[in-house]
Order: C-alpha cells, then sequence, then structure tokens
C-alpha cells in the first residue's frame, strides 16, 4: 500500500514580548488534514527554502492568519489593518511562486489549498486585488468575524466537468475575515459568493486542484464545506503521486 501523501501546512510566525519567535499553527488544520488521510508537516518560513519545499510536499495548505501588508507591493495600508509578519509574507509569495514555476518546468500541478488568508495569497500572487477593510463597503461585514456562520453559493462555473470535487450547490461556512477579494487575478475563477456578494472561493481550473476558501473549512460542521475540502485535496494529493518527480 502506497504511503500516505506528505500535506505542507504554512506557519505562523508567533511574536511573545521577552521571548523568541517561534513558528506555529493551530492544530485544527492538522487534525483535519490527518482525517482525510495525509500526514501534515509543518512549512517553517524560510523564503530559501521555498523551491524544495515546493517539491517535497505532495500538497500545500497556505493557512488563514493576519493581513497582506500592501507597502512592499507598492499600495497603501488601511489603518484597521494588521499586517502579517514580513518573513511569513515573503515565504509564502515565494512558496507560491516556486509551485508556478515546478508546473511551468515539469507540468505537474501540486494541489494547493488556500484558506482565508490563504486565498487572498493567493488571488494577490496572480495579480489580483482585495478589499483591506470590507466594513468600509459592506453593511453585513459582521456576518464574515469572529467565526460567525453564513450560508455561500456555487457559481455556474462550479458545474464545469474541471471544477473541485467538493463542489457543491450551497452550504453554511464559518468565517473570520475583515478582508475579501475584489480581483482573483489571472487564471483564478470564481467559485462561490456569500449572499451579499463577498467572493467566497476560487480555483485555477485549468489544474487538477488549485483552490481558495474565504472561509475556514477546519472549522466549518458542513461536511461538504468543512472537512470535504480537506477530503478533497488528500484525493488529489494521492492522485498527483505518481507523477511526483
Amino acid at each position: 500500500m502506497a504511503s500516505a501523501p506528505l500535506i505542507g501546512v504554512t506557519s505562523d510566525i508567533l511574536i511573545t514580548p521577552g521571548a523568541r519567535d517561534k513558528a506555529g499553527q493551530a492544530l485544527t488544520y492538522l487534525d483535519s488534514v490527518t482525517r482525510a488521510g495525509g500526514v501534515p508537516v509543518l512549512l517553517p518560513p524560510i523564503v530559501e527554502l521555498a523551491p524544495e519545499h515546493a517539491r517535497r510536499c505532495d500538497a500545500i495548505v497556505f493557512t488563514g492568519g493576519n493581513d497582506i501588508s500592501m507597502v512592499p507591493l507598492g499600495g497603501v495600508a488601511h489603518p484597521h489593518s494588521t499586517p502579517m509578519h514580513p518573513q511569513r509574507q515573503a515565504y509564502e509569495f515565494a512558496l507560491l511562486q516556486a509551485i508556478d514555476a515546478l508546473h511551468a518546468s515539469t507540468r505537474l500541478s501540486r494541489p494547493v489549498l488556500g484558506v482565508c488568508l490563504g486565498m487572498q495569497m493567493m488571488a494577490v500572487h496572480r495579480g489580483g486585488s482585495i478589499n483591506q477593510h470590507l466594513p468600509d463597503t459592506l453593511p453585513t461585514a459582521g456576518e464574515h468575524r469572529n467565526d460567525r456562520t453564513h450560508r455561500v453559493s456555487a457559481t455556474a462555473l462550479a458545474a464545469m466537468p474541471a471544477a473541485p470535487a467538493f463542489v457543491w450547490d450551497r452550504g453554511e461556512v464559518t468565517s473570520n475575515h475583515h478582508q475579501g477579494v475584489v480581483d482573483p487575478g489571472r487564471s483564478l475563477a470564481i467559485l462561490a459568493h456569500s449572499p451579499d456578494g463577498v467572493i467566497e472561493a476560487l480555483a485555477d481550473l485549468s489544474r487538477p486542484f488549485y483552490v481558495g476558501v474565504q472561509w475556514h473549512p477546519e472549522r466549518t460542521t458542513d461536511a461538504a464545506l468543512g472537512q470535504g475540502v480537506f477530503d478533497a485535496l488528500i484525493a488529489a494529493a494521492c492522485e498527483a503521486r505518481p507523477a511526483r518527480p
């Protein structure tokens, strides 16, 4: 029997006054990967290792966290933004680039799942844009905060044959974000919206599994939109393994 796929999970950088900085991540991500049949490994945010991480992992989960800093990207920070650690941001953009480079050089599509911040990183990496503070323009922005639940509905694109296996008609998800994707960028299709118009899922339909979700599937109780998202990722990783370099 083939061994379980190795699933890289991006780490946050945890800063505690008076102590050394640490890399870590919520156990909910690791538990979800494990239940789906994968072996989770935390990826330290070391930029130079991004190409090696892309090569060695069978799939990668880009986790949630604080906000993308728009300043190094030529933008202006919103006063309500809480920038992610610059080392983590540089590493995750390098990892996305390494995954694209691997695909370009070998035609190997490393399965990717972006969660909340992870989906926003995927969009910005592809040249898209984000709303840095939804409450500025969205009266219902509070429905997306503090692990509140709300419904999402699939777009017509979700019925396409290339859409990910977990695609659904509608369901209820758990969210905690104040930013959102406005423009998904190059080659990313919108898979779902919330009732108030927030983009809830994206995918590169030219790849077997390159998916971002704005909600937190590791904390969502709906079977399809929670654990089912991780199940689909691990299934894609297992299918891609025979072609792994």
